[in-house]
């Protein structure tokens, strides 16, 4: 995940972190011409980049300038765009950048999925950006954190938070049904002979075959290396991404690799994760550009995963269904839907802010009771 998205203040608001360790991704690179170079990510890189030819270089830096000092509410900084009404196209054009150089800008730091972000409003695309320079320049080489011992961290984390506020995990339980009651609305679910009462339920699609809806197909291979990828600086781990263009696809590959330093395989060893949105009836051979970057593979996994999403809101039935996971390696779209289940359910949205500390909270609850 970017060190500076959404999810990482989810995290440390819930004080999940106190159970989890991260470390950086040591590159962030993007695909060009059949080799992989470094993102560049702020003016200086952007003046030295070997992805940007001479003349690219300085309008890239002046792009990334303008990036920097941008501020809404400063009128003198617009140079005359209007971030909101105009296409990021539109942006493009009035900087001179060559598709090249859209393409690892909309592609490697925007992380979008396709070409349809360049007729949408541009500040959308302008925001993402922004994401990812604020990420790089909290840590320095790359603006993507992993969790130490991998991403199962994650629910491990929120199981113990979870604990403490009174909450039960039942690990390894099977819902064989979720149960309605003749309204519509969910009163539960059930597991072999037991039952579990509920006025509403969260889940995946993969628990309500009939209230979802199949969207595609996501391929994942994962691989097991004796080495780093090649050509990436012998990195402890690598975030790579191969754009459409440079795939002869409509979907980016995502290429993430880590090592035996983020604690999820032996010394002497790398993991190297590939997923991208299946096109044809071989996803397997879809992948394979991806795969020549990797070098000698001791061992390979793939999986193809239907993807679904819900058919409604949930809010008459109050079963609350998430979307699958997508092809992308980041949770950026993950949050967008942790947004979205969090206002069917509240109706409000989700806003998070600065926490009290301790002492205010203790101030609070002397004062409740006075």
């Amino acid at each position: 995940m970017m060190a500076n998205e959404e999810l990482v203040k989810v995290l440390v608001y819930t004080d999940v972190t106190r159970y989890i360790e991260f470390k950086l991704i040591s590159r962030s690179m993007v695909c060009r011409d059949g080799k992989i170079k470094k993102v560049p990510a702020t003016v200086t890189e952007a003046g030295s980049s070997p992805l940007l030819g001479f003349f690219e270089k300085f309008k890239v830096k002046k792009f990334l300038e303008f990036v920097s000092k941008w501020k809404k509410d400063d009128v003198s900084t617009h140079q005359g765009l209007n971030l909101e009404k105009q296409p990021m196209s539109e942006i493009f054009a009035h900087f001179g950048l060559d598709a090249s150089s859209q393409e690892f800008i909309g592609h490697a730091m925007a992380l979008h999925l396709n070409e349809d972000y360049k007729d949408r409003p541009a500040n959308e695309t302008f925001e993402k950006i922004v994401l990812y320079v604020s990420s790089v320049a909290r840590y320095g080489s790359s603006p993507y954190i992993y969790p130490l011992y991998g991403l199962g961290e994650l629910p491990q984390g929120f199981a113990r938070l979870s604990a403490i506020y009174g909450g039960t995990y039942m690990l390894g339980t099977p819902i064989d049904e979720v149960i309605y009651g003749e309204d519509g609305k969910v009163t539960g679910v059930k597991s072999g002979e037991q039952v579990a009462k509920a006025k509403l339920v969260i889940g995946d699609p993969s628990y309500f075959k009939e209230k979802v809806k199949k969207t595609g197909q996501v391929i994942r291979t994962i691989c097991l290396l004796d080495h780093p990828i090649p050509n990436s600086d012998n990195a402890d781990s690598t975030q790579i991404i191969i754009p459409q263009n440079q795939a002869k696809r409509k979907h980016d590959i995502y290429i993430t690799s880590v090592s035996a330093s983020h604690h999820v395989v032996p010394k002497g060893f790398w993991l190297a994760s590939i997923s991208t949105v299946v096109e044809t009836d071989d996803p397997h051979s879809e992948v394979a550009a991806a795969i020549s970057y990797l070098g000698p593979i001791k061992e390979r996994f793939d999986y193809v995963s239907d993807i679904y999403e819900p058919v409604d809101d949930g809010t008459h039935s109050q079963a609350f269904i998430s979307k699958s996971y997508d092809a992308t390696s980041h949770f950026v779209t993950v949050y967008e839907d942790i947004k979205d289940i969090y206002h069917r359910i509240t109706g409000d949205e989700l806003v998070i802010k600065k926490r009290p500390t301790i002492d205010e909270e203790q101030a609070a609850f002397e004062a409740s009771i006075q």
